[in-house]
């Protein structure tokens, strides 16, 4: 654990939760190749290529031009795309909705099917008896599956009106449901931008986690760095 400034302090801790909590780079490639085999099952043959990132890319740039909001939105810009995507293999739009709605709902129960390591349960029992914990997501993880959602008071995702991080929209969420200064809050994540930026910019102090190495680079020096993720047991 390195320390960039003396941490204050700190009355709860707020997570993030992909490449923070577990390593999600395998569980989305491994996602990405079970949704290409649902749609190669369902839809019609493509005359060249699959039914791939790239081929719901196209969709979900015609979302964002029309619906610039929804970038906030992972599971409806998703859901949009895949519509969009339907209607375009000659789909009726109701029909389209009702297709793209049970995809959606495939990908996330896809997306959470792993085992989180007995090494964070173990970490979060214990910080959980010191201080409350909440989740603080721009993604769209089913908590309860993955068996997290005991140690959080709340769990939030970007979407339905909450903007992704670097947004304050989440952490200032989060600081009033916990009755708590922002400073009062150590939020640790990954990604020197949504999570480093996003919580200092907001108020919180920041535990920037390094070890999956997919986060964008930090601009602005965390409170503290660490290595591995179970190394916040030193601040027990």
């Amino acid at each position: 654990m390195r320390f960039n400034r003396r941490l204050k302090s700190f009355s709860a801790i707020s997570f993030d939760l992909d490449d923070t909590l577990y390593n999600n780079t395998p569980v989305m490639l491994a996602t990405d190749e079970k949704m290409v085999s649902y749609f190669t099952e369902k839809l019609p043959q493509l005359h060249s290529g699959t039914y791939n990132y790239y081929f719901w890319f196209t969709f979900r740039e015609q979302v964002l031009q029309q619906q610039p909001a929804l970038e906030h939105d992972v599971g409806e810009l998703r859901l949009q795309s895949y519509c969009l995507g339907l209607i375009s293999l000659g789909f009726e739009k109701q029909t389209a909705k009702q297709m793209a709605k049970e995809a959606l709902a495939y990908f996330v129960e896809e997306r959470s099917n792993f085992s989180v390591p007995q090494s964070i349960h173990q970490l979060l029992s214990k910080l959980k008896q010191r201080w409350p914990l909440v989740a603080i997501s721009n993604g769209n993880v089913d908590t309860s599956k993955i068996g997290l959602d005991d140690y959080f008071v709340e769990v939030y995702h970007a979407g339905n009106g909450l903007k992704q991080k670097p947004s304050k929209d989440m952490f200032q969420v989060a600081c009033q449901k916990l009755a708590l200064s922002p400073q009062a809050v150590l939020h640790v994540g990954d990604c020197g931008r949504s999570d480093v930026y996003g919580a200092i910019k907001s108020g919180c102090q920041s535990a920037w986690l390094s070890c999956y190495q997919v986060g964008k680079p930090i601009s602005i020096l965390p409170t503290i760095e660490l290595s591995d993720i179970v190394e916040l047991q030193g601040l027990l």
